[in-house]
């Protein structure tokens, strides 16, 4: 009987993701089975993805509708690093209503296979459940599931969330409706609101038992979250923290190219199978904001010419929450305002072309083919220079050539595009960062 109970669950498994992409209408080859503790990663608008836009867009809408996604995610994360004791949900939006990459995990008992969004700058997970109201996505049946549970308000894990939400980011200030731990988010004319629930959570073949998530209720306004969250921060309720026993708070992933649609690029959980040849740089503290990943960038190279950037534009600061994060939900690298005008000068002066337009929030655009300089971000005990690849978008038919980085006010993001076809290992217990070049698209 127990044979016979664990072969019909790995059954169920294996077939799980087939019907799932069949019932979205997408390519079946897209259902590829996860194996071990690897996971396939894939770009939003990949052809794998039912959250690719209905209509195809051009070049330049895509750019300028990115452009202002990004804007909103950096608000967001300019918000976990101001001097506030509690996160403005507002500004925290872009995260669950616009993802870049997303993974296949199954949740419950049987399992269903839900779309999670990755984020490296939040905690917590969560889904849209049946019943939801106003929620746009496939929901998470959890009445099927016999291994599901709603917390109550008593539970350490909702003491946890009350925590998280002072301290960091994501679950907003849990209460109690009636008896269980439900938390409810207002933004602009928009509020999302749901139960702190647990159920087994399966990723590739890795179940994690009695994994905490937001399992959503109700959603009301312009902004609404067309899928999961899967948290890949520091905090008590991430994945990391969840999962330690099984993963050793240790993951990688290679993101494949926006240029390169039909690829899908891999989320790596745990230690064992990761590069070996692999340059690191410390990760550093922040106690105001500890999901975060700050790392210590200390100069940047245009071609062989370290750029003149001054000290306190690069310094990490605490207090202020000033410095640089690596991200995964931001598409394209910001960097304050000293730091990007140096870089983009010397930018400028390498191309030796005159003529210079701007596109949305890209102010270093050129309407001739041009011979671009590597750029070189420079780390503590790190260097990793970014090829033309890395650097500049191109329209489809290859009349505007821009740089692919901008400034923000407050804090350096090193972002999705410039992380691409790069091995990138966050490695907490040791508190570190490595990347390697690999090719994912």
């Amino acid at each position: 009987m127990f044979l016979q109970n664990t072969m019909k669950s790995h059954l169920v498994t294996l077939v799980l993701p087939f019907i799932f992409w069949l019932v979205h209408g997408l390519n079946p080859q897209c259902a590829t089975q996860d194996h071990g503790s690897n996971l396939q990663v894939f770009h939003v608008y990949s052809p794998c993805s039912p959250f690719r836009p209905s209509k195809p867009l051009s070049w330049e809408e895509d750019v300028l509708q990115t452009l202002a996604k990004d804007q909103a995610r950096l608000q967001y994360l300019s918000s976990l690093v101001a001097k506030k004791s509690v996160v403005p949900i507002a500004s925290g939006r872009q995260i669950v209503q616009s993802p870049t990459y997303i993974v296949r995990a199954n949740i419950g008992t049987p399992p269903q296979t839900m779309l999670m969004a990755m984020d490296t700058s939040s905690d917590a997970a969560w889904v849209p459940c049946t019943g939801c109201i106003g929620c746009s996505s496939a929901a998470f049946d959890f009445a099927k599931s016999t291994t599901f549970k709603t917390l109550g308000c008593q539970a350490a894990q909702c003491k946890q969330a009350s925590l998280a939400a002072n301290l960091c980011n994501f679950v907003p200030n849990p209460t109690c409706g009636g008896s269980a731990c439900t938390f409810n988010m207002t933004y602009g004319g928009s509020t999302i609101a749901g139960n702190l629930s647990q159920d087994t959570v399966t990723l590739a073949t890795d179940p994690v038992p009695s994994y905490t998530f937001g399992c959503l209720q109700k959603t009301a306004g312009s902004s609404l979250p067309p899928q999961g969250l899967l948290g890949l921060g520091r905090g008590p309720l991430s994945l990391l923290s969840q999962s330690q026993n099984l993963y050793q708070s240790t993951f990688s992933y290679c993101l494949p190219s926006f240029r390169s649609l039909n690829f899908s690029g891999s989320l790596k959980l745990g230690p064992k199978g990761q590069p070996l040849r692999i340059k690191y740089t410390p990760l550093l503290k922040n106690p105001r904001r500890p999901s975060l990943y700050y790392v210590n960038l200390v100069a940047i190279r245009v071609g062989r010419k370290v750029v003149d950037i001054p000290p306190n534009a690069l310094a990490f600061n605490p207090s202020t929450g000033a410095g640089t994060i690596i991200d995964s939900g931001t598409v394209f690298t910001r960097l304050v305002p000293p730091a990007y005008e140096a870089v983009r000068n010397q930018f400028r002066r390498r191309v030796r072309v005159a003529n210079v337009t701007s596109l949305g929030g890209f102010d270093t655009c050129y309407t001739v083919p041009i011979v671009a300089p590597t750029i070189t971000l420079m780390f503590s005990g790190m260097n990793v220079t970014l090829p033309q690849e890395n650097l500049l978008i191109h329209s489809t038919a290859g009349s505007i050539t821009c740089l692919a980085m901008s400034s923000a006010p407050a804090l350096n993001v090193i972002a999705n595009m410039q992380q691409q076809n790069h091995r990138v290992l966050f490695d907490v217990p040791n508190s570190r960062v490595g990347f390697a070049r690999e090719q994912c698209s």
